[in-house]
This record gives C-alpha cells, structure tokens and sequence, in this order.
C-alpha cells in the first residue's frame, strides 16, 4: 500500500506568500498604535510585572494570521491518496506425459533419458506454485502415476518411484494421449496442457495418436511433444552372462508423427539431443505456459480539507473572542 499527499488546486497554495508580508505589516502597524491611556513619565511603572494581557496583546494579529494560513491550504484541497493492486491467479492444468519404455535406458543423456527426463520434470514442478499437474506414464499400455494434484511433494515422490518395466514394453502413443486426456478433459481450468515427451515410434496400443491427438483438441488441451535423442546412435546397455555390455542401436523417433500432433492441437514439438537442451525445453515451456494473473490498479483519494477548514474556522472565532472580549481595547 502506497500513501502521498497532493492538493487538488495547488496554485492556491501562492497565497501563503502573503502570508509573512501581513505578519511584517502586523508588526509595523503595533509600533504606530497610540496609547490608550497617556503619562507624562513611565518612570512610575519601571518596575511593575507585565501581566499577562500585556504579553497577549498581540496574539489576535498572530491568530488571524494561522487561521488565514489554514484556511489557505483547505482551499487548496489537501488529499491522501491510497493505491495498490489487486491480483487474481488462474491456475494452470498440466498432464506430464512420460514414456518409460526399454529405450528410455539409452545412455546418450547422463545417467540416461529416463532419468534425466525425470530430473527435468522435477524441476519443472518446483517452479509452479498454483497449477495443478498429473502424472501419465506409458510404455506398451497406459496408466495414471498421479492424477491432477498441488501436492507437489506426493507428486515429486511419486516421480522418483517411476522405472522401467513397471509396464509391458512398447510405445504406445495413442493410449498415453488418450489417457492424459481423460485426466483433463473435466478440468474446469481455462488452460489445459499436456506434455508428452517420447523417444521412439508408436508401436503399440489400440489408440492411433493423431485421433487421440484430435480428441484432445476438441477438449481445448494444447500438447507439447518432446522427442528425446541423440542424432544417430546411441549407447544401449545390454546385460549379458559377463555382466552389462554397451551395444550402439540407432535412435529412431517419429518427428513427423510427434509435429502432427502438437500442431493439431496449437502446441509446439521440440526435439532434445541432451540433457543441457531438455533442460532448456521444459524452461521454454514453463514461460509458455505460465499461470495467468490479472493485475487490477486502484488509487482512491481521500480529502483532508475539513480538518484545516474547521482549524481556520477555530482559530478566527478564538481571535475575534478574545478582541471583544479579554484583550478588548478602550474605546
């Protein structure tokens, strides 16, 4: 909350100009006043106490000059204003879509892609403070890790317990869209977005991916496709009777399925080669897709003229008081 003063006609405030000139003449003017009683010799009075009506002979000058002084500045229009914002958030829903097949164990991302896919959402979820996110995983089916929540530390949990062959191999893309679909689709959120990341072809599932990917679209949900993988090959390990052993096998990713599918839905496709560029993809999507807030300004004035109105006012009927009254000069 921010306060200042300001005056809604400040040109008034040139009068108080006047103000010290009044004060001179005030003075001036006490010198040249006459006596109301005359001696011939003071010398009778040099030591008698001054009262205190001698020492309030002059108070209605000063008194006037306060009240005109006040009166100034009320009619300048002295006011307090108070501003501030008020903000309004709208959550975003989020469906975290994660391909957890054999080939997620490729160690072309260190420690590999399941992992490092895993790091990256991790990250992605401390970042959010209002949206609600669900987990999906899929392989050669389908199913939720975590449905819809702002629990962000049962979510993270449940992340780390993600492994491989939790599922039956495979890829199914279809099914993991339509199941992060069903996630969202009763959302009553204005933002409804699903990220599904991948590293290799649909090849499994009863669910084609682009009608998948259509029926998203009619529920509003935008999908961001991540293909994860080097270019060319990349280091599988292979456990074998002498222990594991490193085979190059070529990465194989369905690009152009993976563009249909988010342009259908008004997303985006990225295509990550290691870990600094995934990295770098959630953080673009994360600035995409960042909670809504509307920012509402307010400034509201409140005048303050009356208290400086109503002091003026005072200290004029305390002068012409104490003129006709107290300090009343002979006639």
């Amino acid at each position: 909350m921010l306060s200042n003063i300001s005056f809604a006609y400040p040109f008034v405030l040139l009068l108080l100009l006047f103000i010290p000139a009044l004060g001179y003449w005030f003075w001036k003017k006490k010198e040249k006043i006459n006596p109301d009683v005359t001696f011939s010799s003071l010398q009778v009075f040099g030591k008698a106490p001054i009262t205190l009506k001698e020492k309030l002979a002059h108070a209605p000058a000063y008194l006037r000059l306060a009240a005109l002084t006040f009166i100034i500045i009320a009619a300048a229009r002295p006011q307090i204003f108070s501003s501030g914002e008020n903000i309004y958030t709208e959550g975003i829903d989020i469906a975290m879509v994660l391909d957890i097949s054999g080939s997620m164990l490729a160690e072309d991302f260190r420690p590999n892609r399941l992992e490092a896919a895993k790091n990256v959402i991790d990250d992605f979820i401390k970042g959010r403070t209002v949206d609600k996110i669900g987990l999906v995983v899929f392989s050669g089916e389908s199913f939720t890790q975590c449905p819809l929540t702002i629990d962000y530390s049962v979510l993270s949990n449940l992340l780390k317990d993600i492994h491989m062959g939790m599922i039956e191999d495979g890829t199914a893309i279809g099914n993991a869209i339509a199941n992060g679909v069903n996630r969202l689709k009763d959302s009553k959120s204005k933002s409804k977005v699903m990220i599904l990341l991948t590293d290799g072809v649909n090849n499994a599932g009863e669910i084609d991916p682009l009608t998948a990917a259509q029926i998203a679209q009619k529920f509003g949900i935008r999908i961001y496709a991540i293909g994860v993988g080097t270019i060319g090959q990349a280091p599988y390990p292979f456990q074998t009777p002498f222990g594991i052993r490193y085979q190059m096998v070529p990465v194989e990713i369905d690009e152009n399925l993976l563009k249909q599918i988010a342009g259908v839905t008004g997303g985006k496709y990225f295509r990550a080669t290691n870990n600094r560029k995934l990295a770098e993809i959630y953080e673009e999507i994360d600035k995409l897709e960042k909670t809504r807030t509307e920012i509402t300004s307010y400034r509201h004035a409140k005048e303050l003229y009356f208290g400086w109105a109503l002091t003026g006012l005072l200290l004029m009927l305390v002068e012409v008081g104490l003129s006709k009254t107290y300090l009343k000069r002979l006639p």
